[in-house]
């Protein structure tokens, strides 16, 4: 199973509010400018990911979410290799879920210069740009 399940922000609500267990994987200096405001929400910085993902409980359906999904696409995949069959990425992140004026806390900041994801090459998962 190499593919990744990816959902968009919309759907991530819908499972958020059905019991799903959002994990946002951005690292603190950015969930301390701007964060998802659902409950429960649990923060792991990919920085931190591959020795603290065994707090993330294997038997609930999970979303990987970061700032426009790149990082939580790894981090999913990470899972899935791990043994994480209920583990599904973000598409567009926190920057997505904003824009459709989804719950944040504090104020999301856009990077200056590039693309939205940090990177003036576009999405590296075959999409094609994310900006």
């Amino acid at each position: 199973m190499n593919s990744a399940v990816e959902v968009c922000p919309e759907t991530a609500l819908k499972m958020i509010g059905e019991g799903a267990l959002l994990v946002d994987v951005r690292e603190r200096e950015e969930v301390a400018e701007a964060s998802f405001d659902v409950p429960g929400v649990m923060l792991i910085p990919y920085s931190e990911f591959d020795e603290r993902f065994r707090e993330i409980p294997a038997d609930r359906d999970v979303i990987i979410a970061c700032n426009v999904g790149e990082r939580s696409l790894m981090a999913t995949r990470f899972l899935m290799h791990n043994g994480y069959r209920n583990a599904v990425n973000m598409q567009y992140g926190i920057v997505r879920w904003a824009e459709k004026g989804f719950p944040v806390k504090g104020e999301l900041k856009r990077k200056q210069g590039g693309c939205c994801c940090g990177s003036t090459s576009g999405s590296s998962n075959g999409t094609g740009s994310c900006c």
